[in-house]
């Protein structure tokens, strides 16, 4: 991490002294090829090299290299510092420390919102700090953990019961309900994770945007895609799509670039062919929204476009969820055939004594109670003592809670 900071420091200052000459595009190249080359090295060299054991029928030993944490996001926002003093899109940063203190913000370094230097450059030497804003950062800093201890949690406790059962002997409706723990699960994981970063930051003086947008409750995936981990979606398309040609080109290169977008995107949560499956699926069907769906969804109810995305999500994190490939097909034939047992008992085993958390989980998916507790300043008070105190009465019962997303 400290490397990569030395080292987009150092480009970053070439590029300001000699703009618009060949250095400066040498030390942007040099900026993306040592970021890259060390995501790459940590992430998926032994990947590359089960690649070629098995294509080449080569006994290349495994590196086994530990994965220094927070290095997808911390790469992305130093590699975006350097790209956007290239375009100009955010002044030179000549303190080694202000830059070092964007790099290495400790409450989104793990596992993000990827925060964009020109976000947040005003903010590193001239904060306004006030009880407004501390207020608010607590109050997102409790919701988040909220989200993660009482939800993300438990729901992840059926999921897991679920996952480790064979699924040959999962009915239709236990393979459902597994994995819409799961979306869920992920969900509040991920969002709580940078409502605590957000509320963090907010404490500090920072203010980040927003990573989530109650992506659930879109009516396509094009929507769901600007409403999900929106810090990743806005980096890769400034930084990819957009230098591709984006939209600005004959169809055959849009859906292209789209294609590389998705490609990137689901090789970026890991290096498993799962994730480039689970990314291609997403940019197949928001190929086919460009193409035509998009035309159709708007002549359909509202309810049924809900229905569609969530379909298309749920089955999408089947993929994700799952590495090895004859596993996911048959969590899929669980979830889908016709000759599977619809209903058993291991379902109402799940299902009935976590109903409440369900529909909890459900309606806060939503932005139902938010919309209340920001009318009602009482109930917000009561809410976030409960939630807080619940909170830790869970913490305090449990051992370990790592978060979903400190894998990537």
């Amino acid at each position: 991490m400290l490397f990569s900071c030395i080292v987009d420091y150092i480009n970053a200052l070439i590029i300001d002294k000699n703009r618009k000459t060949f250095k400066a595009k040498l030390a942007l190249i040099s900026s993306i090829v040592i970021n890259l080359s060390l995501l790459g090295f940590f992430k998926y060299s032994d990947f590359i090299i089960s690649i070629l054991n098995n294509t080449l029928d080569t006994n290349i030993p495994l590196l086994q290299i530990t994965l220094p944490i927070g290095i997808s996001f911390y790469t992305f926002q130093t590699m975006s510092y350097t790209i956007d003093v290239y375009r100009n899109d955010a002044p030179v940063q000549k303190s080694i420390i202000s830059l070092g203190t964007f790099v290495t913000l400790f409450p989104q370094l793990v596992a993000g919102p990827i925060v964009r230097y020109s976000d947040i450059c005003k903010d590193l030497n001239n904060r306004t700090h006030n009880i407004d804003k501390i207020y608010e950062g607590i109050y997102r800093f409790i919701v988040g953990l909220s989200k993660k201890i009482i939800l993300a949690n438990n729901l992840g406790i059926i999921w897991t019961s679920i996952k480790d059962t064979p699924f040959n002997t999962l009915s239709n409706l236990t393979a459902w309900l597994g994995i819409i723990c799961f979306t869920l699960q992920i969900y509040f994981d991920f969002s709580g994770y940078s409502d605590m970063a957000i509320g963090l930051c907010k404490i500090f003086g920072f203010n980040f945007l927003e990573n989530f947008n109650f992506p659930y409750i879109s009516k396509s995936i094009t929507e769901f895609w600007r409403r999900w981990h929106i810090s990743l979606g806005i980096w890769f398309r400034d930084y990819v799509y957009v230098p591709l040609g984006g939209n600005r080109c004959g169809k055959a290169r849009w859906f292209f670039n789209i294609f590389v977008v998705w490609f990137l995107t689901g090789l970026w949560h890991g290096a498993s062919f799962n994730f480039i499956l689970w990314g291609l699926y997403f940019g197949f069907i928001l190929v086919l929204e460009k193409l035509f769906l998009l035309k159709v969804l708007d002549n359909i109810p509202k309810f049924l476009r809900h229905l569609y995305v969530l379909f298309l999500v749920i089955v999408g994190f089947v993929i994700f969820e799952i590495t090895n490939f004859k596993d996911i097909f048959n969590y899929l034939n669980a979830m889908f055939s016709i000759n599977n047992t619809f209903v058993d008992k291991s379902f109402y085993y799940y299902l009935i004594p976590n109903i409440i958390l369900l529909v909890i989980s459900i309606v806060a998916s939503t932005p139902i109670i938010k919309n209340i507790l920001d009318k009602n300043m009482y109930i917000r008070s009561v809410v976030l003592i409960f939630s807080f105190i619940i909170s830790c009465a869970f913490l305090v019962d449990s051992s370990f809670n790592p978060f979903l997303y400190f894998r990537f």
